[in-house]
């Protein structure tokens, strides 16, 4: 997430000691109130979707290794183009494609956002089977952070804020540097005491306090969204791509975690990231025919519109891939 919440600006800055702790810094020992999660009965729906899904996803996945891995791999540039255009960078998916295939590009580009691209890509890609073989840890987090920051900011990275290093995040100043280990090692345990909760609500929590607690110096948004990954396929989902055109959306769950401690917003997000990832999969493990929800609309003469608004609400099983809502069709 965004060091500055603000939508015209979301750069942190590295401020000096405040003269007081801001209150929030005790937010971490707090209970998010019951009454600001998302409505139970809503939790539920997406939770009930979700487990059907997963089951379809499991069964329809045997022996399809091979389908399964091209997906993943075809996701690396849309995965790392979405999370770094949160964070202002200028790529658009297909320069991010040509990055990582080694293309040249037809114009200028920092080697910042050359290596943010390429660095992103592999965290990405190695996570996939980390995550199978370790438990998320602090030093996973850190070794990711590592790979992340690797000739970008090699002085920060692979290393949470230290000393004086503070930072503002929106309207606060981000948690004591000395305080930082000790928080993650609470979030952490904090995760793992919530098994018996659904993983929407445990992925949305432990994302927003991650951001909110901003670590590192530099890569907390990027690092924070694949930790949301790395903790999905280690519970045996699939992972989610946040889009960049959710951005606003996105931005506005940090906003109401700060302001009401309520996780409601980055629950729906979260719960309608894992079905879109779901469809997706199904679709193509399923053998579908797969056309653009604008395509499907003509040949069914049905609402445009009306099928646009059900895939954002994830009520029917479209799913958005590489900025394109698409449908898969069954025989």
């Amino acid at each position: 997430m965004c060091e500055n919440l603000k939508m015209t600006n979301p750069i942190h800055k590295t401020v000096k000691k405040p003269s007081s702790p801001a209150s929030f810094h005790g937010f971490i020992d707090k209970s998010v109130n019951e009454g600001y999660h998302l409505s139970m009965a809503k939790v539920s729906s997406f939770y009930k979707k979700i487990s059907l899904l997963r089951e379809r996803y499991y069964k329809s996945a045997a022996s399809k290794q091979s389908l399964l891995s091209l997906i993943s791999e075809a996701e690396v540039a849309e995965q790392v183009y979405n999370s770094n255009a949160i964070e202002n960078s200028t790529l658009t998916l297909e320069e991010t494609e040509k990055i990582l295939l080694q293309i040249d590009l037809d114009r200028y580009i920092s080697e910042r956002e050359l290596f943010e691209a390429k660095n992103l890509a592999r965290v990405v890609s190695y996570i996939d089977k980390k995550a199978k073989e370790q438990e998320l840890t602090i030093d996973v987090i850190l070794s990711l952070h590592k790979i992340l920051l690797s000739n970008i900011r090699d002085d920060a990275a692979g290393r949470f804020r230290k000393d004086n290093e503070w930072v503002r995040v929106g309207s606060y100043i981000a948690i004591d540097p000395k305080k930082i280990t000790t928080n993650i090692e609470k979030m952490l345990a904090r995760y793992y005491a919530s098994s018996h909760e659904n993983i929407i609500r445990r992925i949305a929590l432990l994302h927003l306090t991650f951001e909110h607690i901003h670590p590192f110096i530099d890569g907390n948004g990027r690092i924070g969204r694949v930790i949301n990954n790395y903790l999905l396929i280690r519970e045996g989902f699939v992972p989610i791509n946040i889009k960049f055109i959710d951005r606003e959306k996105y931005y506005e769950a940090f906003m109401e975690f700060d302001k009401k401690n309520s996780t409601a917003i980055m629950e729906d997000i979260v719960g309608k990231a894992i079905m879109n990832s779901y469809h997706k999969r199904l679709a193509y493990l399923e053998g579908a025919t797969i056309m653009t929800l604008g395509d499907y609309a003509k040949k069914y003469k049905l609402s445009h519109s009306n099928l646009l608004n059900k895939a954002n609400r994830q009520t029917i099983e479209a799913f958005l891939e590489k900025g394109v809502w698409k449908i898969g069709v069954r025989r």
